[in-house]
């Protein structure tokens, strides 16, 4: 295909016709040739080293072919770019980079759009550095005054602007200023352009800039808010739109620069709120939340409260073109599409405080103003509280009045607005809380399923409050005529209240908890009716709202009559369902919750359940590698499922899981989880790794000190930020094993004290968790190896002393100060440059339950007592606040000085430690370092 010599490339008459004839068959829509086999072919020409050179010569000036035909060669050279510029011969580049030059000024916008792109993909890989023509010719076309080539430059720029703004805004070799300060003014220029496109693409270029702020920006703000002012009221729409998004990204970035203007631009933003164009309103409704989110000064904002607020009620209500409208025609009966079903994704499993939160459920759905004027009521409603509601419930009110068919979408957004607002003026709508439940109980049966799909929604919103007040009779009447209404609607023959109400049950479930038990069998059969009607996208929230009715009733749900109703449409299911459907994923989860519900009542259900979990993570790390062998796909969610659902089985059935594991190979296949390159297989794998260690660790002796290399290995990574969670539950699983392993985790114990006090003392930007865990495993590896730890304390009791302050009572907190006392016991000069921190971690205990720990901690300060002599202990205290000076005494008062029996041992022990200690550590010798 290539020409001879060493004259300019030509191309060959042949092979360009080849080309162009195959390109024209891929993009003929009457082509009977296989599109695949043209495509084939077209990949197997990309094997020839000037086949780039034929389509850069087709898109430049093939001008008797179609636009279409050259267009489709600009993007096939653009995707092969992205692959094969760094290793074209430089010839070629040249070549490539010369004919794209000219066509910045073709005559058809698409061939100027198609170069645009290309143009960035060479700056991308090549850099500017690479084509010092480039720079030249775009100030040339901006400045000719011809607007193809005007046009042409400004959309390639734009283009350069928002994909790799950065290469603009660095030193160039042999260039005096950077690319940004020439480029800028004649940005700025553009922005009076009598040509909408111009001043589009100039005001979207600078806004590019916005977050990164370079000098040439941040010094000519004047100028640039100047331009934003003189654009707010341009006739393009797109225009306008992209003057609201530089004002939001302005106060989300620079709230400062806005400051002085805020008032004009608040108005501006008010009336563009109302703009007849949906984009530009859109836009504009950003700015509210941005506003709030920015924590500028909350006066500014409030004057104008009574005129924005209409204007978001306003926007709430659907507008005719919505695409709710139409989806709330469906009822069950039509099945659903694929591209109903949105996509899904685990989260793994994680061990600690901060567990994530759910996805919002929006995320899948198209983000319109009706949507984005809801949030703002919501964000302004946390900021201003009750202040709102003498504007906005008189409109509420007005909208819930209108009668007849015609107003039901005004009624809708009123009950919109009123759940928006649900939280954040809750004290100003509690006195009148039984008056709004009571209006929307029966909203739940309206004739319009928007309305009932917004009331269950609206209803959510207040349920921890009607659960609340379930105390008294009339509190109870309501919760029960809820929760009854939300089942009713659980059986709704539309789709879209279906969904609706089973989320909203899902919420309130979260809030009854065991004031569900006396309605559990009506529930469950209302649940499983559902199961059994419900398309796929819908069943997947079926699922949900049955694991969350069993993560709130707990063990409650362990009754012959309760299991009769859910477990076996469930079961049926789950052998219905084969391993490769996804569709497993949240039945995976939802037996899950029930596992861990029921404990030990999970038996009969287990064998099966255990064996499926198996199968699943053998045959997919064989698809890994083998997808043909494996007959399946590999697919990592599979094994992330599986992996927390054993995880449930066993924090269900505890001990009795073990029979299961010992006929099993899980240990083999858990440790190559430990070791897979995603992590969140790894994050799943390492929380089944201390749910075994609590209940059955002798499965895991024989690949015991490899589970603790590993585990210690993801503590110790330098991006431990970008894999904080496996990090959180490799630390927590470490600590697990420590406490029934005991002397044998002394091999790994110090690389892991070395990966954990770095953690303690570095705690900005990370996880709670994370930081819980540490402090928790640190004291757990002191406890059962304190000659190992103690001697290192004086290092890390400080920032240990002030995690452990931050935790909260419970079981791992007593195994951590059984650590802090062995480590004091061995080593009590390590502590002493501590001692306040330590005090105040005591100090933390709301109360220590056991009386063995109590009384270890109690030793643990008379003895510095009894140490501290010649006014050093008193002030040791007086560096503590009074409320911890009181609970030390309390805690002191409690174990020590009090006259009964049971402290006479305590005393005798105290003794020999205040002994011990002296020996250790002489008197003049702590008043010395105290000094």
């Amino acid at each position: 295909m290539a020409a001879t010599g060493s004259a300019p490339w030509q191309p060959q008459e042949n092979g360009l016709k080849e080309i162009c004839g195959l390109l024209e068959q891929h993009i003929s829509p009457s082509s009977l040739a296989d599109k695949s086999q043209i495509w084939q072919q077209l990949q197997h020409y990309s094997q020839f080293p000037d086949f780039n050179n034929y389509l850069v010569f087709i898109l430049a000036r093939a001008e008797d072919k179609s636009v279409e035909i050259r267009q489709v060669a600009g993007l096939l050279l653009k995707n092969n770019l992205r692959t094969s510029y760094k290793i074209m011969a430089p010839a070629h580049q040249q070549y490539i980079k010369s004919e794209l030059l000219p066509c910045l000024g073709a005559a058809d916008k698409h061939i100027r759009s198609t170069v645009g792109n290309i143009i960035t993909v060479v700056v991308q890989l090549g850099g500017i550095l690479g084509w010092p023509e480039l720079l030249q010719a775009f100030v040339n076309c901006l400045d000719s005054n011809d607007l193809n080539h005007m046009e042409g430059a400004m959309d390639a720029l734009s283009k350069i602007c928002e994909d790799i703004p950065q290469v603009l805004d660095s030193d160039v070799p042999g260039l005096a200023e950077r690319p940004i300060n020439i480029f800028l003014p004649r940005l700025f220029q553009f922005f009076q352009s009598p040509h909408a496109s111009l001043r589009k693409l100039s005001l979207g270029s600078v806004n590019q800039y916005i977050m990164l702020m370079p000098s040439a920006l941040y010094t000519s703000l004047d100028k640039y808010l100047h331009g934003l002012f003189g654009l707010a009221n341009d006739p393009a729409a797109e225009v306008r739109k992209l003057v609201c998004a530089a004002f939001v990204q302005l106060i989300e970035v620079r709230p400062s620069v806005l400051e002085p203007h805020m008032k004009n631009v608040i108005e501006y933003m008010l009336q563009v709120n109302k703009d007849t164009d949906d984009e530009v309103a859109l836009e504009a409704c950003e700015f509210w939340s941005a506003y709030c989110d920015a924590q500028l000064p909350p006066e500014i904002l409030r004057e104008h409260l009574p005129r924005l607020i209409p204007v978001l009620l306003s926007n709430m209500v659907y507008a005719d073109d919505d695409e709710s409208l139409i989806e709330a025609e469906e009822d069950e009966s039509l099945p659903d599409r694929d591209q109903d079903l949105k996509p899904r994704f685990h989260t793994s499993r994680f061990h600690g405080s901060d567990d994530a939160e759910d996805d919002d459920d929006d995320s899948f759905n198209i983000w319109n103003l009706r949507k984005c004027s809801a949030a703002a009521l919501d964000v302004l409603s946390n900021v201003f509280g009750d202040e709102i509601l003498p504007t906005l419930m008189p409109i509420i009110q007005a909208k819930l009045a209108a009668t007849g068919d015609e107003a039901w979408k005004d009624r809708e957004a009123a009950v919109l607005a009123l759940g928006a607002v649900g939280e954040g003026c809750i004290n100003g709508l509690y006195p009148h809380l039984s008056e709004i439940v009571a209006f929307l109980i029966p909203l739940l049966d309206d004739k319009f399923p928007l309305i009932r799909s917004i009331s269950c929604w609206t209803l959510s919103r207040f349920s921890k409050f009607i659960v609340q007040d379930s105390g008294h009779q009339q509190g109870y009447q309501q919760f029960d005529a809820t929760l009854m209404g939300l089942l009713r609607r659980i059986l709704d023959t539309n789709k879209r209240v279906q969904e609706a109400a089973c989320s909203a049950f899902a919420t309130l479930e979260e809030e009854a908890a065991e004031e569900l038990a006396p309605r559990l069998e009506v529930i469950l059969q209302h649940l499983m009716c559902a199961f059994g009607k419900y398309q796929r996208r819908n069943l997947r929230i079926v699922y949900d709202a049955i694991g969350t009715l069993a993560d709130a009733v707990g063990g409650e749900l362990n009754q012959p009559v309760y299991l009769e109703i859910l477990m076996p449409p469930l079961i049926a299911k789950w052998h219905q369902v084969p391993n490769s459907d996804k569709d497993l994923f949240p039945l995976l989860e939802c037996f899950t919750s029930i596992a861990q519900a029921l404990g030990t009542g999970f038996s009969q259900f287990a064998p099966p359940v255990f064996q499926r979990c198996i199968n699943i993570i053998q045959s997919q790390q064989l698809a890994k590698v083998d997808p043909v062998s494996a007959g399946v796909q590999y697919d990592k969610e599979f094994i992330v499922c599986a992996l927390d659902l054993l995880s449930g089985l066993t924090e269900g059935l505890g001990s009795g899981i073990e029979s299961l594991v010992s006929q099993s190979n899980l240990r083999d296949l858990l440790l190559q989880c430990c070791m897979d390159d995603a992590s969140d297989v790894r994050q799943s794998a390492f929380a089944l790794l201390g749910d075994l260690a609590r209940v059955c660790p002798v499965h895991l002796h024989p690949h015991l000190s490899e589970f603790l290399d590993i585990a210690a290995k993801q503590l110790s990574t330098p991006k431990i930020k970008e894999t904080i969670s496996v990090a959180n539950n490799a630390c927590w699983a470490i600590g697990e094993l420590a406490i029934k392993v005991r002397q044998e985790i002394s091999p790994i114990v110090m690389s892991v004290i070395s990966c954990l006090v770095p953690i303690l003392q570095h705690v900005e930007g990370l996880n709670k968790s994370l930081v819980e865990n540490s402090a928790i495993t640190l004291g757990r590896l002191a406890w059962v190896c304190p000659d190992l730890v103690s001697p290192h304390m004086e290092h890390f009791m400080q920032s240990w002393c002030i995690a452990l302050s931050m935790i909260r009572d419970d079981i791992e907190k007593e195994d951590a100060f059984r650590g802090l006392c062995a480590m004091v016991r061995a080593n009590p000069s390590g502590a002493l440059s501590s001692l306040v921190f330590m005090c105040k971690a005591i100090a933390s205990w709301h109360e220590i339950r056991s009386e063995e720990l109590h009384n270890e901690v109690c030793q643990v300060l008379h003895g510095y007592k009894q140490m501290l002599r010649n006014g050093a202990w008193d002030q040791c205290m007086s560096a503590l606040e009074p409320p911890v000076k009181d609970k030390l005494s309390n805690i002191n008062t409690v174990g020590i000085f009090c006259a009964s029996s049971d402290c006479i041992g305590a005393a005798i022990r105290i003794k020999a430690n205040i002994d011990r200690w002296s020996w250790v550590f002489p008197r003049q010798s702590i008043s010395v370092f105290l000094s």
